[in-house]
């Protein structure tokens, strides 16, 4: 999609982050932007941020995690615009902690949003990308969905999950002998405030707040907190996924050399796991 003047997009998770950072990118390059977050006050405010960029924006307050919102989220694109041409997933969440002292909350609210939010847009409006001359999907995991992360097992493990599904969809496409593109996102230090989500968003649409920790895990999110904290801005990443639907690049990986020492290392280990 060299040219994507006059072009339908719908991106999830729009309200802050990386999510709006493509908004904007895509908005300054003539795309129609339809913007989707859970938090309808954080979505005026960011739909307002990017109608100064001289974009046609529709904001529509959705839950990913609900199919029946996703489907909503389509009409209205199609009510207001005719067509969509590219699906950003990108809206996500997470939850510190061990694995098995996380407790069904907050497993089920990030499985929910991280993984069937993905899939409720891909089984929503791949029929309507389908029917175009040209569209693309971007399916936002982590770098933290191809490396070892600690901690938040929810969070690595619905990543995981969307590489995979991702793989699997770049293929499909092709067996349809469709002009969908696919994009995976695989960030690594990007600014953003998802490590400081918790008074804004939770289980059941509801501030999750901050919970006790153990000490260890403490000390390993300032480290976490750090890294993005120090990471490249979302404006950056916004470009860099404008480029890769212009080019048709699957792989996409923001400042993800910042964990090339732990990737060195498991790409390490699984060789030495080959030999033996």
């Amino acid at each position: 999609m060299q040219n994507l003047e006059g072009r339908v997009a719908v991106v999830t998770g729009a309200s802050s982050g990386i999510g709006l950072g493509i908004a904007k990118a895509l908005a300054g390059h003539g795309v129609k932007i339809v913007m989707a977050s859970q938090s309808a006050d954080r979505l005026a405010a960011a739909a307002e941020e990017v109608r100064t960029l001289g974009a046609d924006v529709l904001e529509v307050p959705t839950d990913v995690a609900q199919k029946a919102e996703i489907e909503r989220l389509a009409e209205k694109t199609l009510e207001r615009f005719g067509a969509v041409h590219i699906l950003v997933n990108n809206a996500g969440v997470y939850a510190p902690g061990y694995a098995w002292e996380l407790d069904d909350d907050d497993w089920d609210w990030v499985v929910d949003v991280n993984y069937w939010g993905t899939v409720n847009g891909i089984r929503t409006f791949m029929p309507h990308l389908l029917e175009q001359d040209e569209a693309h999907v971007v399916n936002v995991s982590s770098a933290g969905g191809l490396m070892t992360a600690m901690c938040h097992g929810p969070y690595t493990s619905t990543k995981h999950a969307i590489v995979g599904l991702s793989k699997g969809l770049k293929v499909e496409v092709a067996m349809k002998q469709s002009n969908v593109g696919v994009t995976l996102v695989c960030p690594g230090g990007v600014a953003t405030n998802i490590s400081s989500q918790f008074d804004r968003s939770g289980p059941d649409g509801q501030p999750r707040g901050e919970r006790p920790l153990p000490d260890e895990v403490k000390e390993l999110w300032k480290a976490v907190d750090a890294t993005v904290d120090g990471g490249i801005s979302s404006d950056e990443v916004g470009q860099m996924v404008h480029q890769a639907i212009t080019e048709n690049v699957f792989w996409v990986l923001p400042n993800a050399e910042c964990y090339f020492p732990i990737f060195d290392q498991e790409f390490a280990d699984m060789k030495n796991a080959i030999r033996n």
